[in-house]
């Protein structure tokens, strides 16, 4: 599944397209979860989504983990980003959390929309999943 989306940049006059994949529905939780991993930046165990039937992610945050808010409280939905810049395409959103990587080759950020979670994901080049950066 994927959303095409065009935006224009007034400012520089330029048109860019920007693709957007579905990637996957993040859960936040209490429970332990089998395949766990741990971010240590925002201090959360996260499962692989691409290990569930249905592209979930569980996120279970340490008591004293950074993030608050929306993105601990609340489900959220991702989107691959292919032909734009996360900095760009985060223009004009509600950002709740900055860019940053969880992981060697990957940028991600997350923004409120019509009171709903988003986050986006720029892979570096050819990757698409997760399995794909490790080494």
């Amino acid at each position: 599944m994927f959303i095409c989306v065009h935006l224009w940049f007034t400012k520089k006059q330029t048109h860019i397209n920007m693709t957007k994949h579905f990637h996957h529905i993040g859960l936040p939780t209490d429970e332990p979860q089998s395949g766990e991993t741990y971010v240590e930046e925002t201090k959360v165990w996260v499962t692989r989504p691409e290990n569930h039937p249905y592209r979930v992610e569980f996120l279970r945050f340490e008591a004293d983990s950074p993030v608050t808010g929306p993105v601990r409280d609340l489900p959220h939905v991702a989107y691959r980003l292919e032909g734009i810049d996360i900095a760009d395409a985060l223009e004009g959103e509600n950002v709740i959390i900055e860019p940053f990587a969880p992981m060697e080759g990957l940028l991600v950020a997350f923004f409120l929309k019509d009171e709903a979670v988003i986050e986006y994901m720029q892979f570096r080049e050819g990757a698409t999943e997760f399995r794909d950066l490790q080494d």
